[in-house]
């Protein structure tokens, strides 16, 4: 008896050692996507030629707008552009001369070097939905965005496995003035989340706050010696440039932090109708771009951006999933590797008004296309709804669990002995089952991607369940992550420096909320 109690104590403390594991909430990141699988290419060497001949053919004879920035201006006229007025006019390979010196790629550190990310080469970085006013879940319905929903999209963020990156404006906190609300933004990024982040560009003195702050985080010197923050930097398609942008650029391009050059582009409206004619403007606007980044300081890390969509030429309203932009989009990525940039471009676009068939074909057809146009930085992959008007909570969940797809597709075929699977098929042989055969049993828990959202139980336990739709599910799990959302740690001090930076600038100015 005496022998008899300790095996029954040692038994039970492993068992509840083993309940305890299954039941422990993990938060677990997985590594940015990297690719085992080609590019889809659509443009053959003439038409890229051509592409890229009328694009220096713009750049000289059109010309590209510098918008209220004399100091642009002055940069160009000293790099030997032809300046009149606003308008810049590029000599032939001046801007693609340039545009050598940026980096193919390079590493946005987080504060949890585990979590850092290498943008460019056949890497696939995948970051949340970027911008919208407002927000919709399954409780409020749609209504403006609010610093609370700001704060949990971050913590969704974080608690997503597939996501690697916590993007930047999630949604628009509407109830923050607009030249305090980066503050808390940027705060909110740093502090509840340990993934990468991105930067504010509604301003140059806010994309200067968050180098500063970024300075406390991660220290000054390591600042300028590494990038630690990316930042999406829109042209005003049609091939103009203005100041607010371009001097967050300047910022973030002097202190050696990452931009994405990104033209906007909604086919027909501002650009051309055709795919040829849309890649061509998408490319001299880049040229541009990314040349003036190089002008402030070679060697700034940047990234070609290409946001596309096509127009309804009935409402107006731009469209999503559809072949023309996808045409674009494969061929823009293309045009970028040519350039030995990284790519920028798709997303879980779409426009229904809600998580509905719709949003669910747009959204695919605009994520798959992204891995196989060769993008590296993926940004709004998940929780965009109307057009990028409104984050979705529960679309959030559901495009999240979808990314897992992608990094299932982009590991390609294994043909080593393991995945060959000979001694599988010879054991089993002709009538068999592969259930209980030895190759199952090494391998079956890593074979297949396994949703963590979607259901695939037998009708008759769905039905007993509550028959619960993906929208009703999302929910669910929307409620699961954030009851079990566990904020990183973070140096007591650094922390209590951030907040004195957010309360010192907050406390220097006036709400302002136009």
């Amino acid at each position: 008896m005496t022998d008899a109690a300790p095996r029954r104590r040692s038994r039970g403390g492993g068992g509840a050692a083993r309940r305890a594991e299954r039941t422990s909430v993990k938060i677990e990141t997985a590594k940015y996507i990297e690719r085992n699988i080609p590019n889809f290419e659509v443009l053959d060497e003439e038409a890229l030629q051509i592409i890229e001949t009328n694009a220096e053919t713009i750049l000289e004879e059109v010309g590209v707008n510098f918008v209220d920035n004399p100091a642009a201006l002055d940069r160009w006229r000293e790099a030997g552009a032809d300046v009149q007025g606003e308008r810049v006019r590029i000599p032939r390979g001046l801007a693609r001369k340039l545009c050598e010196t940026a980096p193919s790629q390079f590493t946005q550190h987080a504060r949890n070097p585990e979590k850092s990310v290498v943008i460019g080469g056949k890497n696939l970085v995948l970051a949340p939905i970027y911008g919208p006013p407002f927000v919709r879940d399954a409780n409020g319905g749609r209504r403006y965005a609010t610093l609370e929903d700001f704060q949990k999209f971050v913590k969704l963020g974080y608690m997503s496995k597939w996501l690697h990156h916590s993007g930047g404006t999630v949604c628009e906190p509407t109830d923050v003035p607009v030249n305090k609300r980066h503050l808390d933004m940027l705060m909110a990024h740093m502090e509840l989340s340990d993934k990468p982040f991105m930067g504010s560009v509604t301003e140059p003195s806010r994309a200067q706050d968050t180098v500063d702050m970024c300075s406390i985080l991660f220290g000054k010197d390591f600042v300028q010696e590494n990038t630690v923050t990316t930042s999406l930097v829109n042209i005003n398609s049609p091939m103009t440039f203005d100041e607010v942008m371009m001097g967050a650029l300047e910022i973030y391009a002097q202190n050696n932090q990452a931009c994405i050059i990104s033209p906007f582009i909604v086919g027909g409206a501002m650009a051309p109708v055709s795919v040829a004619g849309t890649l061509t403007q998408v490319l001299a606007e880049v040229l541009a771009g990314v040349a003036y980044s190089q002008l402030i300081r070679p060697g700034a890390p940047v990234i070609f951006g290409a946001f596309v969509s096509s127009i309804d030429m009935n409402s107006g309203a731009p469209t999503f999933g559809t072949p023309e932009a996808s045409l674009v989009t494969y061929g823009a990525g293309q045009l970028a590797r040519r350039l030995n940039l990284p790519f920028r471009s798709a997303g879980s676009f779409c426009g229904s008004k809600l998580p509905d068939a719709q949003a669910a074909y747009e959204t695919a057809n605009s994520l798959n296309m992204g891995l196989l146009a060769g993008v590296n930085f993926m940004l709004h992959s998940c929780g965009w709804l109307e057009g990028g008007l409104v984050a979705d909570f529960e679309k959030f969940v559901m495009d999240a669990d979808q990314l897992g797809v992608l990094h299932g597709l982009a590991k390609g075929v294994f043909a080593d002995e393991n995945h060959q699977a000979m001694d599988a098929i010879r054991e089993v042989g002709p009538g068999g089952h592969y259930l209980g055969c030895a190759h199952t049993q090494a391998n079956f828990k890593t074979a297949f991607w396994k949703s963590e959202l979607l259901d695939y139980k037998p009708f008759e336990q769905w039905e007993e369940e509550g028959a619960r739709d993906t929208y009703r599910l999302a929910s669910s799990r929307v409620d699961h992550l954030l009851a079990t959302y566990k904020q990183p740690e973070m140096d007591p001090a650094i922390r209590e420096a951030l907040m004195a930076y957010v309360a010192e600038k907050k406390a220097s100015m006036p709400d302002a909320f136009m």
